[in-house]
């Protein structure tokens, strides 16, 4: 890998390095490297692009790194990744992509698809990122679909916080009983940027849940959506919530949708859209900061 592919991979993965345990790296639409081990197995798709990674039930304390990193300008690329995390197994994802484009438009477009076998247990980390000149467009479109077995629980990290032209995010999931699915998402738009969020959660088992929470700073001219539809269809119990910061002349559409099939549901959803507050700004000043500077600190503060 050459200085630019390296500094992807870190950015989205946090990595100096290859990876302890279990890996499949991705760059420019091709395998670059792949590590498997006794409890994890990395299988490459012979009918579409993408792999198969299975966990074998009762695998503990282990991870496995997927990254994407895209270098060339003017590639498109796609792949369909399923993950089969077995019985009883509870164990972390780190995925990730990373686009560098000069002189052309780049574009990454992945499908995740989990099953979760009867009581496993997942964290799942994705971060998207882009850096490259003002004329090409980074474009990143990533989609994740979750089955969760009787018990199963599954939580979600992603973060998308800096260089991504455009985006439409979905996320889909149906929970057996007494099985979580937790979403906890960061986004930060600028300039023109673009970003849509679409979150469709079916609680069919008595006893599961689902807590969906998006924290996002829209920026400059940039325009975000914000969809979530959370159906219960059973005893169970689903929130979603948005909080978002507006700042210039940015938009920030929220959707919130609850479907209530069962009494015995209860679904909750909160949304808060606002400026910074002018005395936090404030406060920040008097302690020698510039505005820019208390802006910053108040962001960073928000989207920890």
């Amino acid at each position: 890998m050459d200085a630019i592919e390296k500094n992807l991979l870190k950015e989205v993965a946090e990595l100096d390095s290859l990876p302890v345990g279990a890996y499949n790296i991705r760059a420019n639409g091709q395998l670059d490297g792949r590590h498997t081990t006794a409890n994890i197995d990395i299988v490459t798709k012979t009918d579409k692009p993408g792999i198969d990674i299975y966990i074998k039930p009762g695998t503990k304390n282990e991870s496995v790194h997927i990254p994407v990193i895209i270098s060339k300008a003017g590639l498109k690329d796609l792949v369909y990744n399923d993950f089969h995390i077995g019985e009883g197994a509870d164990v972390t994802i780190i995925a990730g992509c990373g686009i560098h484009n000069c002189g052309g438009d780049s574009q990454h477009d992945g499908i995740h698809t989990f099953y979760l076998a009867k009581n496993a247990r997942l964290r799942y980390v994705e971060k998207h990122y882009g850096e490259g000149d003002e004329t090409s467009k980074r474009v990143m479109n990533p989609t994740t679909i979750v089955h969760l077995e009787e018990g199963a629980q599954m939580e979600m990290e992603t973060t998308q916080i800096a260089g991504i032209d455009d985006t439409i995010r979905k996320t889909s999931g149906d929970l057996a009983a007494g099985a979580s699915l937790v979403v906890r998402e960061k986004i930060m738009t600028t300039g023109e940027q673009n970003a849509v969020t679409d979150f469709v959660v079916d609680m069919n088992g008595e006893g599961s849940s689902a807590n969906i929470i998006s924290r996002s700073v829209a920026k400059d001219h940039s325009r975000q959506e914000f969809i979530s539809r959370i159906n219960g269809n059973c005893a169970c119990a689903g929130h979603s919530e948005c909080d978002a910061i507006i700042m210039d002349d940015a938009c920030v559409l929220a959707s919130p949708q609850l479907t209530a099939n069962s009494v015995d549901a209860s679904l909750i959803h909160e949304a808060a859209i606002g400026k910074i507050a002018g005395e936090q700004l404030i406060k920040l000043m008097t302690l020698g900061l510039t505005e820019q500077q208390a802006e910053e600190q108040i962001v960073n503060g928000f989207l920890k």
